[in-house]
C-alpha cells in the first residue's frame, strides 16, 4: 500500500453513523470506506488521456474532406 497522509473530513453525524454501520457489517475500519470512496470518485473524476497516436497523420490541411474525392480519383486501378 502507498504511503499514507492524514487528513482531516468533516462529517454530519447521520453520514458518519451510516458509515460506522457501513464499515461494521463488512469487518473494515471507516477510514479504508473513505479510502476507496476517494480512489474510485477521482478515478472517475481524471481527465482522459488520448493516446498519442491520435492525431499522428494530420496533413495540416482543412480542405482534404472537401477534396477527398478528387484526391482519392484513380486510387484502386
Amino acid at each position: 500500500m502507498p504511503a499514507l497522509i492524514k487528513t482531516t473530513v468533516y462529517l454530519t453525524e447521520s453520514d458518519y453513523e451510516r458509515l460506522k454501520a457501513i464499515a461494521r457489517r463488512q469487518n473494515r475500519a471507516a477510514a479504508e470506506l473513505v479510502r476507496d470512496a476517494v480512489a474510485d470518485y477521482a478515478r472517475r473524476r481524471a481527465p482522459r488521456v488520448k493516446p498519442k497516436s491520435v492525431g499522428a497523420g494530420r496533413s495540416g490541411r482543412g480542405d482534404l474532406s472537401e477534396r477527398a474525392e478528387d484526391l482519392l480519383d484513380g486510387m484502386g486501378r
